[in-house]
């Protein structure tokens, strides 16, 4: 190889090491960012490292945990589900009027995903029959289903006082809530499901190109079902444990709700034209968003700023994944 020949392999080496390296940070912007917020906050606030402080950050934010990963087969499929706040309000109320009316907790408690899954399954069978756009037929049946949220309650509160009703949201083991361990059985249960199964598959054929998936023989309202469901499930799941822990059914508790999922999912990275995506991802925006809220609250910094670095986070994050899908 004459001298020449070796500078061109030897330049062409070292673009390809900078291409990758920026490919590498694009790709994995939203785990950077976390590890950036985790390390400036060790650094400021020696709070915010404790066992008392993690331990709360996982429990509090296990809901949205589970929501979110369930999320993620939604939009990586290319659809949206508006109806997840309003799911978890209806799972919630019905919860807590049947511990209220029975005095079974566990029952009570199981039919909060019960319910979330025949709404979600609701919402399949009306998109795939109706042949209505995810966004606009959840954002009807969200309004249906705060209304019978409310109907339920009568607008007020259903206080729960049945012994035992708390344990799913306040109970330790170790030291750590049980919705912690109930959070991370559900995430790995849905990321093997996303990343290691032949219905994974057919989410991401489905969400990146619906006519191809259908030529190659995937039944595509059927993935679309078993989308919504698990969405409605994991919303349902969600509420089981939110309405334990405060022990009251809120008609109006799951508000805003479905934008913070959504929001979560699209920070993670996932892309929201469908076909691209991970659980992993989707964790990983849930608790960038939960941090800088921490952050706030340990440094005592001004809340009304939070939403907005929330925000300019958010925009960074998606402006990366945009310019990452434009380089390829």
């Amino acid at each position: 190889m004459t001298k020449q020949a070796e500078n061109t392999a030897v330049t062409q080496v070292r673009a390809q090491a900078k291409f990758s390296v920026k490919t590498v940070a694009i790709e994995y912007a939203v785990l950077i960012l976390l590890c950036a917020v985790l390390i400036a906050l060790a650094i400021l606030s020696p709070s915010f490292f404790t066992f008392a402080n993690i331990v709360n950050i996982l429990n509090q934010n296990a809901p949205l945990v589970i929501i979110a990963a369930a999320g993620t087969f939604v939009i990586v499929s290319g659809n949206f589900d508006l109806s997840t706040g309003a799911i978890f309000s209806v799972a919630g109320v019905v919860s807590a009027w049947l511990a209220v009316t029975l005095g079974s907790v566990w029952i009570a408690l199981l039919a909060a995903p019960a319910v979330g899954l025949v709404l979600g399954a609701f919402n399949g069978v009306i998109i795939t029959r109706l042949k209505v756009h995810s966004f606009l037929a959840t954002l009807a049946s969200s309004m249906i289903f705060t209304t019978i949220a409310v109907l339920v309650t009568g607008g007020s509160l259903i206080t729960v006082t049945t012994p035992g009703f708390t344990i799913l949201g306040r109970t330790r083991i170790g030291g750590i809530f049980i919705a912690v361990f109930v959070m991370i059985l559900v995430v790995a249960a849905f990321w093997l499901l996303l990343s290691r199964t032949v219905f994974g598959r057919h989410v991401f054929a489905v969400g990146g190109n619906k006519e191809a998936a259908e030529l190659s023989g995937i039944r595509i309202n059927r993935v679309q079902v078993y989308v919504m469901t698990l969405s409605g499930l994991a919303a349902g799941s969600a509420a089981a444990i939110g309405v334990s822990r405060i022990a009251s059914g809120q008609p109006l508790a799951g508000s805003g709700l479905e934008l913070s999922a959504i929001a979560a999912v699209i920070l993670g990275g996932t892309s929201i034209y469908g076909g691209v995506g991970a659980v992993w991802r989707s964790i990983s925006g849930v608790f960038l968003i939960a941090l800088i809220g921490n952050g706030f609250d340990l440094l005592n910094l001004n809340p009304q700023l939070k939403d907005m670095v929330t925000g300019v986070i958010i925009l960074a994050a998606v402006g990366l994944a945009a310019a990452g899908r434009t380089r390829r």
